[in-house]
């Protein structure tokens, strides 16, 4: 043991030099070191050679190109209070674009005075006065055409029939 003690200690501060020039990171470093003092402790009776600055250091090296691999196959530790909101999971969207799908066919199906109106008014923020001098109609049949469109919308989008539609339906499986 206290052969261990006289060759390793002198060779801790050059051990620590090495570990943060690999790791970059001090404390991770000094983490780095511990564990190969621990180990070289454990093993000490299993050196094969007289050159215990150069079994050290190759126990050093692997441990860190060890520590290395698996920070690359994990990815960096992050707090989650760290986490920009961005990069945090998102809730699904597929029933949205489905959704939205789904609004844009029903639009597609209201009658042209309809489908005008309701786009000028609803997607182009016009106002009322704005589309019936865009569509050169009045305003009360600009106010008329929207009511009836937004009525046909809806009946569209609520109507059994939508759901019937082909490639909507689930196909049993025996």
């Amino acid at each position: 043991m206290d052969d261990l003690l006289v060759q390793v200690e002198p060779m801790i501060p050059a051990l620590r030099r090495y570990a943060r020039g690999l790791v970059h990171d001090a404390v991770a470093a000094d983490d780095l070191v511990q564990d190969c003092l621990e180990r070289v402790i454990s093993h000490w009776h299993r050196r094969r050679n007289d050159d215990a600055r150069t079994w050290v250091f190759a126990i050093l090296h692997n441990l860190a190109v060890n520590r290395l691999r698996q920070a690359a196959r994990r990815g960096q530790h992050v707090a989650i209070e760290e986490i920009a909101d961005d990069l945090m999971a998102h809730p699904p969207t597929q029933e949205d674009d489905l959704a939205r799908a789904d609004v844009v066919s029903a639009i597609q199906q209201l009658s042209e005075e309809q489908h005008s109106v309701l786009l000028l008014v609803a997607v182009e923020d016009l106002s009322y006065a704005q589309v019936a001098e865009v569509l050169a109609i009045p305003v009360g049949t600009v106010m008329s055409r929207l009511s009836r469109a937004r009525e046909r919308l809806r009946q569209i989008l609520e109507s059994p029939a939508r759901d019937a539609r082909p490639g909507s339906h689930l196909r049993r499986v025996k």
